[in-house]
């Protein structure tokens, strides 16, 4: 429910369209995909379920990696661009042998730590005068090296990836998707936006067999077609 609720405030209260998630775990790499689905389809809806208009955004666009493939690209944006997206880090302590997984979730732990306090500009001079850079060299580059900070994010920590932890996770992430659709008054259960393409490929299909586009099509479609028939 927590979870649901700040989301819903993130995007309804806040106008942030999207979210990350970035599991800190090998065995949790495909975790970002099966979330963009569940919440995407379940939620990605513009009527209530009496067919009338939401009046307001519902689900964001949810992406992700495991973290450390972020780390090296979109955290980038999540750092230092304009638009501010909530972050979701799921973190393990242990592999199943009781290895310590602290290499990983110590990098969890320092985004979290960045996205919240961030760097000011006079601590990014400061630190490039320390490092030898000159005067004029560190008024160039302090304010490239400027993070601003206050960014949301949430960590979700799991002492190790059993059978059973992966089960609660999953379970938790379908309660917090169904939580949503209740509060926006949505059904998560069906899927109409799939439908539609799927219908529309198969009249595509029979003008591919056809060898042209049918009268009927788009302008757009027809052009696109004729190119590959070509």
């Amino acid at each position: 429910v927590l979870l649901a609720l700040a989301q819903i405030y993130n995007v309804d209260g806040l106008h942030r369209p999207a979210r990350t998630v970035a599991p800190y775990a090998h065995g949790l790499r495909r975790l970002p995909a099966f979330l963009q689905q569940l919440e995407m389809e379940s939620n990605g809806k513009r009527v209530r379920r009496d067919g009338a208009p939401v009046g307001r955004p519902t689900c964001p666009v949810v992406f992700g990696e495991p973290g450390t493939n972020g780390q090296h690209a979109f955290f980038q944006q999540i750092h230092q661009g304009p638009q501010v997206v909530p972050a979701e880090f799921i973190i393990v302590a242990s592999t199943l042998n009781g290895a310590s997984e602290s290499p990983l979730w110590s990098n969890a732990l320092a985004q979290g730590q960045a996205l919240m306090q961030g760097k000011t500009e006079a601590q990014a001079h400061a630190e490039l005068i320390a490092s030898g850079a000159s005067e004029a060299e560190a008024d160039r580059l302090a304010p490239h090296k400027t993070f601003p900070g206050n960014r949301p994010s949430t960590a979700i920590l799991m002492d190790r990836l059993t059978p059973q932890a992966l089960g609660a996770l999953i379970a938790l992430y379908e309660h917090k998707t169904f939580v949503e659709g209740v509060i926006w008054d949505i059904n998560s259960f069906d899927q109409w936006g799939v439908e539609l393409g799927k219908v529309l490929a198969k009249a595509v299909l029979k003008d591919v067999a056809a060898g042209a586009p049918s009268p009927d099509l788009d302008p757009s479609t027809t052009a696109l077609l004729t190119r590959l028939l070509a």
